[in-house]
């Protein structure tokens, strides 16, 4: 792990440090309790999750590793320590929103692959250029048969509603996710944004031009409110 754990001021363990009993023994253990309080047991607790981390880490790195460049095993290990590490920090930094709706374990199982599939996806995109244009990528290649006239009439909305109904930005937002199919967390570190600003920007774009659409004729009016 790294020397630090986010947010929690955690130093590595200890050399030598064991993993607390089989995850799946049934013992009872408060997870939350004992990561709470500073000292051996706390220690232990968190190397028996960081190796259940680098487990589930392993497996989705695995499940992904096509998407790598290259796919080795130096790389595939780079990417689980990292991702284990990552998520673990996240859990603690996430610790008290625990509610015991599930197994504490199947809980940080989840951490785990998030950021493992995160960490794929980042050195996947990290030699590649994300074009953070208008929507030149939209233009029409030039007519269609007669059966796709109508396509290219929507099509030509569509254009004209990223163009007038958007703004700079969401043109932006929603051209790398909808039309060059950018990972949002990729985009999300290219901007030095967040995932969250990211899915707003989207859903404001797309009601955007719905409205556009269908105060165009293309889409049905509803009884929804317009766009504020």
């Amino acid at each position: 792990m790294t020397q630090e754990l986010a947010s929690e001021g955690t130093r590595v363990l200890p050399a030598g440090a064991t993993p607390l009993a089989p995850l799946d023994d049934g013992a009872p253990l408060d997870w939350v309790a004992t990561l709470r309080v500073p000292g051996p047991e706390r220690d232990r607790a968190l190397a028996t999750l960081h190796a259940l981390m680098e487990r589930a880490a392993r497996h989705q790195v695995r499940r992904m590793r096509h998407l790598l460049r290259p796919a080795d095993l130096t790389t595939v290990d780079e990417l689980t320590t990292a991702a284990a590490d990552g998520a673990l920090a996240a859990l603690l930094a996430k610790l008290d929103t625990f509610e015991g709706r599930s197994r504490f374990t199947t809980w940080a199982y989840k951490f785990a692959i998030l950021e493992a599939a995160t960490e794929v996806r980042r050195r996947a995109w990290s030699g590649r250029e994300v074009a953070l244009v208008g929507d030149e990528r939209l233009t029409d290649p030039g007519p269609g048969p007669e059966q796709l006239a109508l396509a290219h009439d929507l099509a030509d909305a569509v254009r004209l509603a990223l163009d007038e109904a958007l703004t700079d930005h969401q043109r932006r937002v929603a051209v790398a996710l909808l039309v060059e199919l950018v990972p949002i967390d990729v985009l999300a570190d290219r901007l030095g944004t967040t995932r969250g600003a990211l899915y707003k920007t989207l859903h404001d774009a797309r009601r955007r031009i719905r409205a556009h659409l269908t105060a165009a004729g293309y889409l049905p009016t509803t009884s929804r409110t317009g766009v504020r």
